[in-house]
């Protein structure tokens, strides 16, 4: 069997990696659009911070790991997919054929249609060429704009903060984390933020980018007046954020991080059927038996509604790459359904949220806030099953939620308990999560 699989990112490596125990007599090619081993994008703010250096954000440590498997990496990216001649055309000019096909691709980050938005000094945080550029730029006492403080923004947030710069952080939303986090946990997590020296300006977007010196020159030429050479030339370097609110900030990088979309261009004129990313079964197969998707590229069921769902976070990827992978390998496995997870640091302050945090039609909920003590708790139900989740600063109640949530635990009488008092929730889960199985004779 002939196994390709486009993208090295989690997905790919463990599908890989899965595959090779299932079949250990194939053929298995992983392809990556990056010269780098294949690595994990969270690790970059840990790279930023100078915790790890680019070796620490490999997924696998040993040099000759894929050679051991025989599983063979090439450097490209997919321009095409014609499923019926089983083929692949790549960058190089290139094709690469299959019998079966992943697609675990990933996401790119969202560039807004902003004026100046393609200004050196102005970067994603996706790869490790965006993290070498911005580790040039991020210097202590630097001024930074930061476009966007959701999941991902409030990562790279972090790793700016502890460089020292001089942050801002500019957000569409009326509140931090607007897709993980309720009104009332948004707002705390910004004045947590802001507790700690990075300022956060909410419902306001980025109108446009100016190179300092197109801006108001004169501020420039004031500026460089007072250096000469090296500083000379980082002054020149300067630019003028224009916020919607009217507000003008200079700063001497921006950072986007305004959210992600799936890498399926590619596939337009494939036949492969397609809403956000790649429509999947339970088994990651695609609209076409042959192919598969895997990860931020897949569009699978969710676990509550089966609707489709794109969820871009690595532990889902890790989980999707390797069904698709067994599958791929004809050993049946199935996705129980794509649960929304996110857990969050955000300058020691640990946030997360599960499942439908947003409740859902006809459900209940009871919200407990307590701004003073950095706590706050949301559980939203379906009639007597948790659905979703949000907390901050109650660590010790993550595992229980997703547990709950991802078990679709009846809770009985349980859940007025909670309607009442929702810090017992590790004694619902104890009670009705944990009973001991009867052993019959």
């Amino acid at each position: 069997m002939n196994y390709l699989i486009l993208g090295n990112g989690p997905a790919g490596v463990i599908a890989a990696e899965t595959l090779r125990k299932a079949d250990p007599q194939s053929s298995i090619t992983m392809i990556g659009g990056e010269p780098e081993p294949p690595y994990s994008r969270m690790a970059i703010p840990y790279l930023l911070e100078g915790n790890i250096d680019e070796t620490g954000t490999y997924l696998r440590k040993t040099a000759d790991h894929f050679d051991r498997l025989r599983i063979t990496n090439r450097v490209a990216m997919a321009t095409a997919v014609d499923p019926v001649a089983k083929q692949v055309s790549l960058s190089d000019a290139t094709t690469a054929s299959y019998d079966k096909l992943l697609i675990a691709t990933g996401s790119h980050p969202i560039r807004p249609p902003i004026s100046g938005i393609d200004l050196p000094n102005v970067h994603t945080c996706w790869t490790l060429a965006d993290a070498r550029a911005i580790a040039k730029l991020a210097k202590p006492g630097k001024r930074v704009v930061q476009v966007g403080a959701g999941f991902i923004g409030c990562i790279i947030l972090e790793a700016l903060a502890k460089n020292g710069v001089d942050l801002t952080v500019v957000e569409l939303g009326d509140r931090m984390v607007p897709r993980m986090m309720t009104p009332k946990a948004g707002a705390m997590i910004k004045d947590w933020v802001q507790s700690k020296g990075v300022r956060v300006v909410t419902s306001a977007k980025v109108e446009r980018i100016d190179a300092a010196n197109q801006a108001d020159g004169s501020i420039l030429d004031s500026v460089k007046s007072l250096f000469t050479g090296q500083q000379a030339a980082e002054a020149s370097d300067l630019m003028q954020v224009t916020l919607s609110t009217g507000e003008t900030l200079e700063c001497d990088l921006v950072i986007m991080s305004a959210g992600v979309k799936p890498n399926i261009e590619f596939l337009k004129g494939s036949g492969i059927q397609m809403g956000q990313g790649i429509l999947t079964n339970a088994s990651m197969q695609s609209s076409d038996p042959n192919i598969f998707a895997a990860g931020d590229v897949a569009e699978a069921p969710d676990l509550f509604n089966q609707a489709p769902m794109v969820s871009a976070i690595q532990p889902n990827a890790a989980d999707q790459g390797r069904i698709a992978a067994l599958n791929m390998a004809s050993k049946t496995s199935l996705h129980r359904g794509v649960l929304a997870i996110n857990v969050l640091d955000t300058l020691g302050l640990i946030s997360s949220s599960f499942g439908q945090w947003e409740g859902v039609e006809g459900g209940s909920g009871v919200e407990l806030a307590e701004p003073d003590r950095h706590r706050y708790l949301s559980l939203q139900f379906q009639g007597d099953v948790l659905v979703g989740a949000t907390s901050i600063g109650l660590t010790q109640h993550v595992g229980v939620l997703r547990g709950l949530i991802q078990g679709q635990t009846p809770l009985g009488d349980w859940r007025e308990t909670l309607m009442n008092d929702p810090l017992k929730i590790m004694d619902a889960y104890l009670a009705c999560a944990q009973k001991p199985q009867v052993l019959h004779a």
